[in-house]
Protein backbone atom coordinates (compact mmCIF):
# COMPACT_ATOMS: atom_id res chain seq x y z
CA UNK A 1 0.00 0.00 0.00
CA UNK A 2 1.21 3.51 -0.66
CA UNK A 3 2.11 5.74 2.30
CA UNK A 4 1.66 8.80 0.73
CA UNK A 5 -2.24 10.22 1.09
CA UNK A 6 -4.10 11.17 -1.83
CA UNK A 7 -5.76 14.17 -0.98
CA UNK A 8 -9.17 15.39 -0.70
CA UNK A 9 -11.55 18.64 -0.75
CA UNK A 10 -14.85 18.96 0.04
CA UNK A 11 -16.85 21.68 -1.37
CA UNK A 12 -19.57 22.00 1.46
CA UNK A 13 -20.95 20.40 5.09
CA UNK A 14 -24.31 20.50 4.78
CA UNK A 15 -26.16 17.30 5.44
CA UNK A 16 -24.40 15.83 2.99
CA UNK A 17 -21.02 17.18 3.17
CA UNK A 18 -20.48 16.32 6.71
CA UNK A 19 -21.70 12.96 6.45
CA UNK A 20 -19.13 12.62 3.82
CA UNK A 21 -16.19 14.06 6.19
CA UNK A 22 -17.32 11.76 9.07
CA UNK A 23 -17.22 8.64 7.11
CA UNK A 24 -13.81 9.25 5.52
CA UNK A 25 -12.35 9.51 9.35
CA UNK A 26 -14.31 6.93 10.91
CA UNK A 27 -13.87 4.27 8.14
CA UNK A 28 -10.12 5.93 7.09
CA UNK A 29 -8.23 2.00 7.46
CA UNK A 30 -11.31 0.61 5.25
CA UNK A 31 -10.86 3.25 2.81
CA UNK A 32 -7.86 2.83 2.60
CA UNK A 33 -7.14 -0.89 2.58
CA UNK A 34 -10.22 -0.51 -0.17
CA UNK A 35 -8.13 1.98 -2.27
CA UNK A 36 -4.88 1.11 -1.80
CA UNK A 37 -3.92 4.27 -0.26
CA UNK A 38 -4.93 6.47 2.64
CA UNK A 39 -7.04 9.53 1.61
CA UNK A 40 -6.81 12.80 3.86
CA UNK A 41 -9.11 15.57 4.03
CA UNK A 42 -6.99 18.37 3.09
CA UNK A 43 -9.54 21.20 3.20
CA UNK A 44 -13.44 21.81 3.84
CA UNK A 45 -15.19 25.10 2.07
CA UNK A 46 -17.96 26.01 3.68
CA UNK A 47 -20.01 29.84 3.72
CA UNK A 48 -20.47 29.91 7.67
CA UNK A 49 -16.81 29.33 8.72
CA UNK A 50 -18.50 29.71 12.75
CA UNK A 51 -20.35 27.26 12.59
CA UNK A 52 -19.43 24.32 14.70
CA UNK A 53 -18.51 21.12 12.64
CA UNK A 54 -18.36 17.95 14.85
CA UNK A 55 -15.21 15.98 13.63
CA UNK A 56 -13.57 18.60 11.42
CA UNK A 57 -10.51 20.19 12.62
CA UNK A 58 -10.99 24.19 12.43
CA UNK A 59 -7.60 24.60 10.90
CA UNK A 60 -9.54 22.72 7.44
CA UNK A 61 -12.35 25.22 7.28
CA UNK A 62 -12.09 27.92 4.75
CA UNK A 63 -14.42 30.25 3.17
CA UNK A 64 -12.22 30.28 0.23
CA UNK A 65 -13.19 27.27 -2.02
CA UNK A 66 -10.89 28.56 -4.96
CA UNK A 67 -8.24 29.15 -3.29
CA UNK A 68 -8.85 25.61 -2.37
CA UNK A 69 -9.20 24.12 -5.18
CA UNK A 70 -6.20 25.25 -6.50
CA UNK A 71 -4.00 24.03 -4.45
CA UNK A 72 -2.21 22.07 -6.80
CA UNK A 73 -1.89 19.08 -4.14
CA UNK A 74 -5.60 18.58 -4.51
CA UNK A 75 -5.88 14.55 -5.80
CA UNK A 76 -9.74 14.63 -5.68
CA UNK A 77 -12.54 17.09 -5.04
CA UNK A 78 -15.98 16.44 -3.47
CA UNK A 79 -18.49 18.94 -4.63
CA UNK A 80 -21.60 18.90 -2.57
CA UNK A 81 -22.60 22.61 -2.63
CA UNK A 82 -25.22 22.14 -5.12
CA UNK A 83 -26.57 24.95 -7.55
CA UNK A 84 -24.83 26.08 -11.17
CA UNK A 85 -23.16 28.51 -9.82
CA UNK A 86 -20.65 28.65 -8.37
CA UNK A 87 -20.28 24.88 -8.62
CA UNK A 88 -18.94 25.12 -12.56
CA UNK A 89 -16.35 27.31 -12.41
CA UNK A 90 -14.94 26.17 -9.20
CA UNK A 91 -15.19 22.45 -10.97
CA UNK A 92 -13.56 23.39 -13.94
CA UNK A 93 -10.71 25.34 -11.75
CA UNK A 94 -10.38 22.04 -10.03
CA UNK A 95 -9.74 20.48 -13.21
CA UNK A 96 -6.98 22.90 -14.54
CA UNK A 97 -5.63 22.32 -11.12
CA UNK A 98 -4.91 18.82 -11.59
CA UNK A 99 -7.85 17.05 -9.31
CA UNK A 100 -10.63 14.84 -10.46
CA UNK A 101 -14.09 15.36 -9.06
CA UNK A 102 -16.90 13.65 -7.56
CA UNK A 103 -19.82 15.47 -7.53
CA UNK A 104 -23.68 15.43 -6.38
CA UNK A 105 -25.44 18.34 -8.31
CA UNK A 106 -27.44 16.63 -10.75
CA UNK A 107 -29.13 20.55 -11.70
CA UNK A 108 -25.38 21.31 -12.84
CA UNK A 109 -24.90 18.36 -14.50
CA UNK A 110 -28.58 18.28 -16.67
CA UNK A 111 -28.05 22.23 -17.57
CA UNK A 112 -24.23 21.95 -18.79
CA UNK A 113 -22.87 18.25 -18.24
CA UNK A 114 -20.98 19.27 -21.74
CA UNK A 115 -19.02 21.38 -20.46
CA UNK A 116 -17.82 19.68 -17.41
CA UNK A 117 -16.96 16.52 -19.66
CA UNK A 118 -15.25 18.68 -21.72
CA UNK A 119 -13.03 19.90 -18.72
CA UNK A 120 -12.40 16.53 -17.58
CA UNK A 121 -11.11 14.89 -20.93
CA UNK A 122 -9.10 17.90 -22.04
CA UNK A 123 -7.17 17.71 -18.91
CA UNK A 124 -7.49 13.62 -18.41
CA UNK A 125 -9.14 13.82 -15.01
CA UNK A 126 -12.27 12.00 -13.82
CA UNK A 127 -16.08 13.79 -13.25
CA UNK A 128 -17.93 10.54 -11.32
CA UNK A 129 -22.27 11.64 -9.96
CA UNK A 130 -23.76 8.56 -8.69
CA UNK A 131 -25.04 10.93 -5.99
CA UNK A 132 -26.55 12.97 -8.52
CA UNK A 133 -29.92 10.33 -8.98
CA UNK A 134 -31.33 8.50 -6.88
CA UNK A 135 -28.91 8.85 -3.97
CA UNK A 136 -27.41 5.24 -2.81
CA UNK A 137 -28.75 3.87 -5.27
CA UNK A 138 -26.77 2.06 -7.68
CA UNK A 139 -27.72 3.63 -11.27
CA UNK A 140 -25.28 5.40 -12.89
CA UNK A 141 -22.75 3.62 -12.85
CA UNK A 142 -24.79 -0.12 -13.97
CA UNK A 143 -25.95 2.48 -16.78
CA UNK A 144 -22.47 3.91 -17.98
CA UNK A 145 -20.46 0.76 -17.43
CA UNK A 146 -22.48 -2.92 -16.44
CA UNK A 147 -24.66 -1.89 -19.84
CA UNK A 148 -22.78 -0.36 -21.92
CA UNK A 149 -22.60 -3.32 -24.09
CA UNK A 150 -26.38 -3.34 -24.05
CA UNK A 151 -28.85 -1.00 -25.26
CA UNK A 152 -31.38 0.90 -23.60
CA UNK A 153 -34.45 1.09 -24.41
CA UNK A 154 -36.19 2.68 -21.85
CA UNK A 155 -35.76 4.34 -18.63
CA UNK A 156 -38.77 4.36 -16.03
CA UNK A 157 -38.72 5.58 -12.46
CA UNK A 158 -39.83 7.13 -9.51
CA UNK A 159 -36.15 9.54 -8.73
CA UNK A 160 -38.03 12.09 -5.91
CA UNK A 161 -38.83 11.04 -1.92
CA UNK A 162 -40.64 14.09 -1.55
CA UNK A 163 -43.20 13.32 -4.25
CA UNK A 164 -43.62 9.22 -3.53
CA UNK A 165 -44.05 10.03 -0.35
CA UNK A 166 -46.85 12.59 -0.69
CA UNK A 167 -48.75 10.83 -3.05
CA UNK A 168 -48.16 7.32 -1.00
CA UNK A 169 -49.77 9.38 2.20
CA UNK A 170 -52.41 10.43 -0.46
CA UNK A 171 -53.37 6.47 -1.56
CA UNK A 172 -52.79 4.45 1.66
CA UNK A 173 -54.81 7.63 3.73
CA UNK A 174 -57.08 9.34 1.52
CA UNK A 175 -55.57 12.61 2.83
CA UNK A 176 -55.30 15.49 0.31
CA UNK A 177 -52.52 16.78 -1.03
CA UNK A 178 -52.30 19.39 1.25
CA UNK A 179 -52.28 17.62 4.16
CA UNK A 180 -50.04 15.65 3.23
CA UNK A 181 -47.53 17.73 1.60
CA UNK A 182 -47.28 18.96 5.67
CA UNK A 183 -46.98 15.65 7.08
CA UNK A 184 -44.23 15.49 4.63
CA UNK A 185 -42.66 18.71 5.65
CA UNK A 186 -43.34 17.57 8.88
CA UNK A 187 -41.03 14.73 9.11
CA UNK A 188 -38.46 16.74 7.21
CA UNK A 189 -39.15 14.98 3.89
CA UNK A 190 -40.33 18.55 2.29
CA UNK A 191 -38.22 21.56 2.16
CA UNK A 192 -40.20 24.67 3.38
CA UNK A 193 -40.27 25.66 -0.48
CA UNK A 194 -40.69 22.38 -1.77
CA UNK A 195 -42.06 23.92 -5.21
CA UNK A 196 -38.63 22.24 -6.79
CA UNK A 197 -39.77 18.74 -5.89
CA UNK A 198 -43.57 19.03 -6.03
CA UNK A 199 -43.48 20.66 -9.63
CA UNK A 200 -41.33 18.09 -10.81
CA UNK A 201 -38.13 20.29 -11.06
CA UNK A 202 -35.66 18.41 -9.35
CA UNK A 203 -37.20 15.18 -11.36
CA UNK A 204 -36.30 16.71 -14.95
CA UNK A 205 -32.63 17.26 -14.30
CA UNK A 206 -32.55 13.62 -12.82
CA UNK A 207 -34.26 12.35 -16.07
CA UNK A 208 -32.04 14.69 -18.45
CA UNK A 209 -28.88 13.32 -16.68
CA UNK A 210 -29.85 9.39 -16.91
CA UNK A 211 -31.01 9.59 -20.77
CA UNK A 212 -28.06 11.03 -22.06
CA UNK A 213 -26.17 8.33 -20.71
CA UNK A 214 -28.55 5.13 -21.58
CA UNK A 215 -29.42 6.56 -24.93
CA UNK A 216 -25.63 8.21 -25.73
CA UNK A 217 -26.93 11.44 -26.28
CA UNK A 218 -27.26 14.61 -24.89
CA UNK A 219 -30.04 15.73 -23.14
CA UNK A 220 -30.22 18.87 -21.35
CA UNK A 221 -32.98 19.46 -18.69
CA UNK A 222 -34.74 22.07 -21.04
CA UNK A 223 -34.96 18.79 -23.51
CA UNK A 224 -37.29 17.56 -20.48
CA UNK A 225 -40.84 17.39 -20.54
CA UNK A 226 -42.01 18.84 -16.80
CA UNK A 227 -45.37 18.12 -15.11
CA UNK A 228 -45.96 18.75 -11.31
CA UNK A 229 -48.24 17.00 -9.22
CA UNK A 230 -50.28 19.46 -7.41
CA UNK A 231 -53.43 19.49 -9.25
CA UNK A 232 -53.13 15.93 -8.22
CA UNK A 233 -56.42 14.94 -5.86
CA UNK A 234 -57.88 12.73 -4.31
CA UNK A 235 -60.69 11.92 -6.80
CA UNK A 236 -57.81 11.09 -9.20
CA UNK A 237 -56.78 8.14 -6.65
CA UNK A 238 -60.28 6.69 -6.31
CA UNK A 239 -60.14 6.78 -10.42
CA UNK A 240 -56.99 5.15 -10.06
CA UNK A 241 -58.21 2.27 -7.90
CA UNK A 242 -60.68 1.65 -10.08
CA UNK A 243 -58.15 0.80 -13.04
CA UNK A 244 -56.84 -1.33 -10.51
CA UNK A 245 -54.20 1.21 -10.70
CA UNK A 246 -51.98 3.66 -8.24
CA UNK A 247 -50.60 7.09 -9.36
CA UNK A 248 -46.72 8.28 -9.21
CA UNK A 249 -44.71 11.22 -10.49
CA UNK A 250 -42.54 9.43 -12.72
CA UNK A 251 -39.46 10.54 -15.16
CA UNK A 252 -39.92 8.59 -18.31
CA UNK A 253 -36.90 8.05 -20.75
CA UNK A 254 -37.39 6.27 -24.12
CA UNK A 255 -36.01 5.51 -27.40
CA UNK A 256 -38.42 5.68 -30.50
CA UNK A 257 -39.69 2.98 -31.68
CA UNK A 258 -37.42 3.44 -34.82
CA UNK A 259 -34.36 4.10 -32.79
CA UNK A 260 -34.22 7.79 -34.79
CA UNK A 261 -35.00 9.56 -31.72
CA UNK A 262 -35.59 9.73 -27.73
CA UNK A 263 -37.65 11.69 -25.15
CA UNK A 264 -37.74 12.58 -21.95
CA UNK A 265 -40.55 13.32 -19.46
CA UNK A 266 -41.72 13.88 -15.67
CA UNK A 267 -45.35 13.74 -14.67
CA UNK A 268 -47.61 12.19 -12.72
CA UNK A 269 -48.76 8.81 -14.08
CA UNK A 270 -51.61 6.29 -13.22
CA UNK A 271 -49.53 3.45 -13.51
CA UNK A 272 -51.18 -0.51 -12.84
CA UNK A 273 -50.72 -2.12 -9.22
CA UNK A 274 -48.94 -5.15 -11.18
CA UNK A 275 -45.99 -3.17 -11.47
CA UNK A 276 -43.17 -2.89 -9.31
CA UNK A 277 -43.24 0.58 -9.38
CA UNK A 278 -46.70 0.75 -8.02
CA UNK A 279 -45.18 -0.83 -4.19
CA UNK A 280 -42.74 1.49 -3.97
CA UNK A 281 -43.98 3.32 -0.67
CA UNK A 282 -42.69 6.56 1.25
CA UNK A 283 -39.84 8.38 0.31
CA UNK A 284 -38.38 5.39 -1.57
CA UNK A 285 -36.98 5.41 -4.93
CA UNK A 286 -36.74 3.19 -7.77
CA UNK A 287 -35.94 2.84 -11.08
CA UNK A 288 -37.01 0.27 -13.79
CA UNK A 289 -34.53 -0.51 -16.40
CA UNK A 290 -35.43 -2.23 -20.25
CA UNK A 291 -32.36 -2.96 -22.28
CA UNK A 292 -32.44 -5.15 -25.07
CA UNK A 293 -30.29 -8.34 -23.83
CA UNK A 294 -30.51 -7.71 -20.72
CA UNK A 295 -34.60 -6.74 -20.34
CA UNK A 296 -36.04 -5.28 -17.30
CA UNK A 297 -34.41 -4.38 -14.43
CA UNK A 298 -35.22 -2.40 -11.48
CA UNK A 299 -32.76 -0.44 -8.74
CA UNK A 300 -34.62 0.26 -5.62
CA UNK A 301 -33.33 2.07 -2.38
CA UNK A 302 -33.47 4.79 -0.28
CA UNK A 303 -33.32 7.95 -3.00
CA UNK A 304 -32.09 10.81 -0.23
CA UNK A 305 -30.99 11.84 2.50
CA UNK A 306 -27.37 12.50 4.28
CA UNK A 307 -26.45 8.86 5.09
CA UNK A 308 -27.13 7.47 1.17
CA UNK A 309 -25.84 10.15 -0.75
CA UNK A 310 -23.14 10.06 1.33
CA UNK A 311 -22.50 6.57 0.66
CA UNK A 312 -22.56 7.69 -3.15
CA UNK A 313 -20.46 9.73 -3.05
CA UNK A 314 -17.81 7.59 -1.20
CA UNK A 315 -18.08 5.15 -3.78
CA UNK A 316 -17.46 7.57 -6.23
CA UNK A 317 -14.36 8.60 -4.34
CA UNK A 318 -13.10 5.46 -3.76
CA UNK A 319 -13.23 4.61 -7.79
CA UNK A 320 -11.43 7.72 -8.78
CA UNK A 321 -8.54 7.29 -5.83
CA UNK A 322 -8.23 3.73 -7.38
CA UNK A 323 -7.67 5.35 -11.01
CA UNK A 324 -5.15 8.07 -9.43
CA UNK A 325 -2.97 5.71 -7.99
CA UNK A 326 -3.01 3.46 -11.40
CA UNK A 327 -2.52 6.94 -13.44
CA UNK A 328 -5.86 5.96 -15.26
CA UNK A 329 -9.67 7.46 -15.77
CA UNK A 330 -13.07 5.98 -16.01
CA UNK A 331 -15.55 6.78 -18.48
CA UNK A 332 -16.32 10.03 -19.93
CA UNK A 333 -19.29 11.09 -21.55
CA UNK A 334 -20.76 9.07 -24.37
CA UNK A 335 -22.70 10.83 -26.68
CA UNK A 336 -21.81 9.34 -30.42
CA UNK A 337 -25.70 9.16 -31.19
CA UNK A 338 -26.14 12.49 -31.05
CA UNK A 339 -29.67 11.56 -31.16
CA UNK A 340 -32.35 14.26 -31.26
CA UNK A 341 -34.98 14.40 -28.24
CA UNK A 342 -38.72 14.93 -29.77
CA UNK A 343 -41.40 17.08 -28.14
CA UNK A 344 -43.73 16.17 -26.20
CA UNK A 345 -46.32 15.96 -28.64
CA UNK A 346 -44.54 13.09 -30.24
CA UNK A 347 -44.98 10.38 -27.13
CA UNK A 348 -47.42 8.17 -27.68
CA UNK A 349 -49.38 7.32 -24.55
CA UNK A 350 -53.04 6.85 -23.02
CA UNK A 351 -55.23 9.09 -21.27
CA UNK A 352 -57.74 8.66 -18.28
CA UNK A 353 -60.02 12.03 -18.63
CA UNK A 354 -62.77 12.80 -16.50
CA UNK A 355 -65.89 15.03 -17.80
CA UNK A 356 -68.22 16.64 -15.88
CA UNK A 357 -70.90 16.68 -18.36
CA UNK A 358 -74.92 16.99 -18.60
CA UNK A 359 -76.99 13.73 -18.05
CA UNK A 360 -78.64 13.45 -21.21
CA UNK A 361 -79.34 11.58 -24.03
CA UNK A 362 -76.44 11.62 -27.26
CA UNK A 363 -73.84 13.33 -25.11
CA UNK A 364 -71.37 10.18 -24.89
CA UNK A 365 -72.18 9.96 -28.59
CA UNK A 366 -70.94 13.58 -28.40
CA UNK A 367 -67.93 12.88 -26.87
CA UNK A 368 -67.45 9.42 -28.66
CA UNK A 369 -67.27 12.01 -32.28
CA UNK A 370 -64.76 14.36 -31.01
CA UNK A 371 -62.27 11.53 -30.08
CA UNK A 372 -62.28 9.76 -33.79
CA UNK A 373 -62.27 13.24 -35.04
CA UNK A 374 -58.92 13.09 -33.47
CA UNK A 375 -57.82 9.83 -34.56
CA UNK A 376 -58.00 8.85 -30.57
CA UNK A 377 -59.18 5.00 -29.96
CA UNK A 378 -61.14 4.91 -26.81
CA UNK A 379 -60.55 1.98 -24.74
CA UNK A 380 -63.22 2.13 -21.97
CA UNK A 381 -65.75 4.55 -20.97
CA UNK A 382 -67.88 4.58 -17.59
CA UNK A 383 -70.57 7.24 -16.75
CA UNK A 384 -72.51 7.98 -13.71
CA UNK A 385 -75.08 10.26 -13.60
CA UNK A 386 -77.29 12.47 -10.98
CA UNK A 387 -79.76 15.53 -10.96
CA UNK A 388 -78.79 16.48 -14.35
CA UNK A 389 -74.94 15.59 -13.83
CA UNK A 390 -72.80 12.99 -14.59
CA UNK A 391 -69.17 11.72 -14.43
CA UNK A 392 -67.85 10.90 -17.57
CA UNK A 393 -64.79 9.01 -17.60
CA UNK A 394 -62.78 7.85 -20.58
CA UNK A 395 -59.35 6.14 -21.16
CA UNK A 396 -58.13 6.06 -24.36
CA UNK A 397 -55.84 3.74 -26.09
CA UNK A 398 -52.08 4.51 -26.96
CA UNK A 399 -51.80 7.67 -29.83
CA UNK A 400 -49.99 10.53 -29.78
CA UNK A 401 -49.54 13.02 -27.34
CA UNK A 402 -50.80 16.22 -29.13
CA UNK A 403 -53.76 14.29 -30.51
CA UNK A 404 -55.30 13.58 -27.01
CA UNK A 405 -54.53 17.35 -26.08
CA UNK A 406 -56.19 18.65 -29.04
CA UNK A 407 -59.03 16.12 -28.04
CA UNK A 408 -58.94 17.75 -24.61
CA UNK A 409 -59.11 21.43 -26.15
CA UNK A 410 -62.15 19.77 -28.56
CA UNK A 411 -64.23 18.74 -25.62
CA UNK A 412 -64.21 21.54 -23.73
CA UNK A 413 -65.92 23.33 -26.61
CA UNK A 414 -68.94 21.48 -26.00
CA UNK A 415 -72.17 22.59 -24.78
CA UNK A 416 -72.49 19.74 -22.82
CA UNK A 417 -69.28 19.56 -21.45
CA UNK A 418 -69.55 21.40 -18.08
CA UNK A 419 -65.52 20.95 -17.60
CA UNK A 420 -62.71 18.50 -17.46
CA UNK A 421 -62.34 17.33 -14.12
CA UNK A 422 -58.56 15.53 -14.79
CA UNK A 423 -56.35 15.12 -17.19
CA UNK A 424 -53.75 12.17 -16.60
CA UNK A 425 -51.30 9.85 -18.73
CA UNK A 426 -51.37 6.09 -17.84
CA UNK A 427 -48.15 4.44 -18.57
CA UNK A 428 -46.71 1.34 -16.91
CA UNK A 429 -47.97 -1.46 -19.53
Amino acid sequence: MRTRPLKVALLGCGVVGSEVARIMTTHADDLAARIGAPVELAGVAVRRPSKVREGIAPELITTDAMALVKRGDIDVVVEVIGGVEPARTLITTAFEHGASVVSANKALLAQDGQSLYAAAEEHGRDLYYEAAVAGAIPLIRPLRESLAGDKVNRVLGIVNGTTNFILDKMDTSGAGYSEALDEATALGYAEADPTADVEGFDAAAKAAILAGIAFHTRVRLDDVYREGMTEVTAADFASAKRMGCTIKLLAICERAADGGSVTARVHPAMIPLSHPLASVRGAYNAVFVEAEAAGRLMFYGPGAGGSPTASAVLGDLVAVCRNRLNDATGPGESAYTQLPVSPMGDVVTRYHISLDVADKPGVLAQVATVFAEHGVSIDTVRQQGKDGEADLVVVTHRAPDAALSGTVEALRKLDTVRGVASIMRVEGE
